[in-house]
Formats: C-alpha cells, structure tokens, sequence
C-alpha cells in the first residue's frame, strides 16, 4: 500500500531529542479524521478501524498503531496473522502487550512492534493493580528490565505508563526504543493520551494524567435532551392526530380510490 508522507520508524527515531511527538487513541473515523486535519502524529486506533478501507481514506499520513489487548488475539501464530493483515491495511506499527517471544517472532518477520511498559492494565495485578509502577528502587528496575526485554525481542518502541517522570527519562536516555509516554512525564519522545478523555467525553475515572480540552460531555447531554425531546413531540403529534399532515402524505386521485375500493369490496 502507498504511504502518501506518512511517517517511517527511521522519520520517528531522527525525531528523538528534536522535539516530542503527539499520539492519541482514536475510536471512530470521525476521530481519526480530525486527528489527522489536526496534524496529530500518531494514533493507536481499534484494529476493526485498521482493516475498514476509509480509515485510510480520512487518515491518510497519520502513524497508525493498532492494537488490543493480548488476550483477544491469541497465540504468537495468532498474533502473526493478525499483524500481517493490519499491516497489509495500512498499518505502519502494531501494539503488542504479550510476551516477549511473541514480540520477537513480530520483529522477525519485519512487523514494526511497539510494546508495554510501567503499569500494563492487561496485567496490572502482578504490580499491585491501577497504581503507578517504578516509584520504588525494585519497581524502578522492573521497568527497565521489561524496556531491556523489548529491545532484545527487536521492538522499535515502548509504551511507557504511569511512572514517574524521572525514572522515564533516565530509562528513555538509554534505550535505543521510541518511548511513549502516557502519564510518564516530558522525558520520553512521545506524549499519549485518549481522544475520550482530550474531548472531555469520558464520564468515568479520569486519569491524572489526562489533560481535558473541551467538554463534550455536557455536549452529548444537551444532545441527549434535544433528541428526548424531539421524540416526545413526535409522539405527541402522534397521539393528538397533528402528524402526518398533508404534505407527508401521498395522495391518489378521486377516481382511482373509488375503484380500487369497488373492486376490495367485489372480492
């Protein structure tokens, strides 16, 4: 498939130290066409979004990163096949939050693989849950073993989540992998963040790191009562014989009317 300007892992690794990129997650066309009017870099977007041929169509030189989570993929066979087809769509990188084997055999076989770092959610309960990881000496470590583990499996970047700044930036000063850095400070090469929550759409828990701006909550809200209200007026008309008027309706001539109810009634 063309890549009409579109981003190279040597364009991403030449930008290391120049200035940080902007990555966001995308979960609908609408999305990703704005990231893409909006010169956002890269997205991590839902592998369904990957495979429909009008994503490309909106976003076309956007650096597109499908992924999900490890478990819904399979096997490291699975997960080959899986890639191969995103990559054949369009892909530029994929996600890979399985084990290092799995990322290995990816680079292997030429798939660009980004990895997970710090808090990984799929398998948060081996760090304690939902909390940051590596604000302690033994935890600290544990992030750059698992970075050293990526690098060694042939990953070209990192996912690294919910650390805390310094410790991120001593890692990203020393490993050859793009860092991305989702609540893990300035230090890394690229920032990330949830369209949902940049939109102020997410009702739920907000990350801290989250940075919110606009308010599309209270926009669906009063699109909500908008659309309750307009279902509760057609309903009304409904009700009271105001809908359907003339103009809604099609009429048929006099004549043909007559006929066609002397004919039912001839039946």
């Amino acid at each position: 498939m063309k890549r009409p300007n579109r981003k190279t892992i040597a364009d991403l690794r030449a930008l290391r130290g120049r200035r940080q990129l902007a990555m966001l997650r995308v979960e609908t066309l609408e999305e990703a066409e704005a990231a893409e009017r909006a010169e956002i870099d890269m997205v991590s977007v839902p592998p369904s979004m990957m495979l429909d041929p009008a994503f490309r169509e909106v976003a076309p030189t956007v650096f597109a990163v499908p992924g999900d989570n490890f478990f819904e993929i399979g096997t490291t066979d699975d997960f080959i096949r899986w890639a191969f087809r995103l990559y054949k769509a369009g892909a530029d990188a994929v996600y890979c939050s399985a084990g290092t084997e799995t990322v290995r055999r990816l680079a292997e076989e030429g798939i660009p693989v980004c990895g997970h770092v710090g808090l990984i959610p799929s398998k948060a309960t081996w760090t304690g849950g939902f909390k940051a990881v590596g604000k302690t000496f033994e935890t600290a470590q544990l992030v750059w073993s698992q970075v050293k583990a990526l690098e060694e499996a042939g990953a070209f970047a990192a996912e690294i989540e919910v650390v805390p700044e310094a410790i991120a930036s001593e890692i990203s000063k020393r490993t050859s992998l793009f860092m991305i850095s989702m609540g893990a400070g300035a230090g890394c090469d690229a920032q990330y963040l949830f369209s949902d929550d940049v939109l102020g759409a997410n009702t739920s828990h907000v990350p801290r790191h989250a940075k919110t701006y606009r308010n599309f909550a209270a926009e669906y809200a009063r699109l909500q009562a908008e659309r309750i209200g307009a279902y509760r007026e057609f309903a009304d008309d409904v009700r009271s014989g105001a809908y359907p008027q003339a103009g809604h309706k099609v009429e048929a001539d006099g004549e043909t009317v007559s006929r066609f109810r002397d004919w039912l009634e001839a039946q």
